[in-house]
């Protein structure tokens, strides 16, 4: 039975400190995404790690994230909403701590499993209780106040990492997470209803399989930049168990009834294109964090400090925007908020394309804020419009859906760009040397000391090659990113006004 079911939106007291409790969990998980990553370099010594192996702090925690996100539904139906949701925040409190006091690698990577493990339902859930406790003509603002926390969350993880690692240390980027995890847990113990749970069996071949192809791809994703993608055998490996999960799953999900992802699901034209538009969105968001942080470190020079002050006004256009659209996903049509913040974001990038090594950041922060304003324009009324036609005993299953989907299109986006990126240096750079030649009067007669071979020089010359070289990689990726996003515009087409369709009927009549 669903909570929508059990209790009307205005038997529901405390929704405020219901939503403050919530928020501050889903907070705490997003943050835990990307906080880590700057801190790794310190962590290397103290956990006698290698550069190579410290990345499986990350990846052991994104992989049993996206593992155990499908499963949340069911986990839900078989615990409880309000029981899951506490569990789940306090293995997530307890397996932080533990990190920031482990004292070697293994132990580690240990901890962050269980710690990816606890934090994969944190997300989903959020989302479907703030769906429950609110009535249909409150979901806009609903999913706007969400959407912020998911979104803003990457923003400030790696400049809140790089303060607490430079102040105090790299495990202050695990300890940070108890005193929020006490008010989430204290605030949900204490007001989220009860809600009775629902026998539903477990689909373990189903699960077993889906498990499969998303740890598999995740981990072709995460590693593949490290081993040199397909010249290496262990990612041809990983994407035949990929190819081999999904394919096994898709197929037993179409021939057998008894699966613990209800296929009706995908019947609901808006969820699926809510699917592959958070998808682009996922690509676009994390992916524009992957290339920021270290451009403006590599060629602007910048700090962590200031690179974090720098990107800081993206963020703030982000809740800006959503402020606004949870109100305005009323009174206007989603489709053409959906455009308009898919128009946006394209804009933005388009600026991008015209960053150079010698500008200073006023077109950076610029461009920021109209991508933060266009995501946010795109993301909340797509939140709202993809559940909107959904039955509400569905909406644990599609929030687990939507986040796994806009989580593999991040990882997908990340490394798109950090293959073209060292693709198109390398291009650039071999291009832009043909014109480095003593054959070249132009360079002869600007620099002599050149044409006489001096080293000093050549090594200025090349400096000089190698920094246009990356920025011209940077504004491929901005230019590749940018066209993404302008093919995205024409599946709005396929979004339906939720007016239109009586899908939302009365919890009641769904309950089973």
């Amino acid at each position: 039975m669903s909570q929508a079911a059990s209790t009307t939106h205005e038997d529901i007291p405390h929704r405020g400190l219901i939503t403050i409790a919530i928020m501050l969990a889903t907070i705490m998980q997003v943050l835990d995404t990307t906080i880590a990553n700057v801190a790794l370099p310190s962590m290397t010594g103290d956990l006698g790690a290698s550069r190579d192996t410290i990345t499986w702090v990350l990846t052991s925690y994104i992989v049993a994230a996206a593992i155990m996100t499908p499963v949340t539904g069911w986990l839900s139906d078989r615990l409880g909403p309000r029981e899951l949701f506490l569990t789940t925040i306090v293995g997530f409190t307890v397996t932080s701590m533990a990190c920031g006091l482990s004292w070697n690698l293994e132990i580690m990577v240990v901890f962050r499993l269980l710690q990816g493990l606890f934090g994969a339902a944190i997300v989903p859930m959020s989302q479907t209780f703030l769906l429950n406790i609110n009535p249909r003509e409150r979901h806009g603002q609903a999913m706007a106040l969400w959407g912020a926390g998911i979104m803003v969350g990457p923003i400030i993880g790696p400049t809140l990492g790089g303060w607490l690692t430079e102040v105090l240390n790299w495990r202050w980027v695990f300890f940070i997470n108890l005193p929020v995890g006490i008010l989430a847990f204290l605030g949900s113990a204490a007001y989220l209803p009860r809600v009775p749970r629902r026998v539903r069996g477990f689909d373990f071949f189903g699960f077993a399989m889906l498990s499969l192809g998303v740890g598999a791809l995740q981990l072709m994703l995460d590693r593949g930049g490290e081993v040199d993608w397909f010249s290496s055998p262990e990612i041809w490996i990983e994407l035949g168990l990929a190819l081999t999960g999904f394919w096994v799953f898709t197929i037993h999900l179409l021939t057998n009834k008894d699966t613990f992802i209800d296929p009706t699901i995908f019947r609901d034209r808006n969820f699926v294109t809510g699917l592959v538009f958070i998808f682009v969105v996922g690509i676009i968001l994390l992916a524009s964090l992957a290339l920021l942080p270290p451009m403006l470190s590599n060629l602007f020079g910048h700090s962590t400090i200031l690179t974090g002050l720098v990107m800081a006004p993206r963020g703030v256009g982000t809740m800006i925007s959503m402020l606004i659209v949870g109100r305005l996903v009323r009174l206007v049509d989603a489709r053409v908020l959906v455009v308009t913040g898919l128009l946006l974001t394209g804009w933005s990038l388009h600026i991008m394309t015209g960053f150079t090594p010698q500008m200073d950041d006023h077109l950076i922060i610029w461009s920021g804020v109209i991508q933060g304003l266009g995501l946010g324009l795109v993301f909340v009324p797509l939140s709202t419009v993809a559940f909107a036609t959904l039955p509400p005993h569905h909406r644990t299953d599609a929030a687990s859906l939507f986040s796994l989907v806009r989580n593999i299109g991040s990882s997908i986006g990340i490394s798109i760009v950090t293959v073209a990126l060292s693709h198109n240096l390398q291009v650039n750079h071999a291009e832009l040397s043909t014109a480095i030649s003593p054959f070249n009067p132009a360079l002869t007669s600007t620099l002599p000391a050149a044409r006489a071979g001096d080293p000093t020089m050549l090594s200025i010359l090349d400096g000089l090659v190698n920094r246009q070289a990356l920025m011209i990689a940077y504004v491929d990726d901005f230019y590749l990113m940018m066209l993404i996003t302008l093919a995205a515009i024409p599946l709005a087409l396929f979004l339906r006004k939720p007016d239109s369709t009586p899908a939302n009927a009365p919890a009641a009549a769904h309950a089973e």
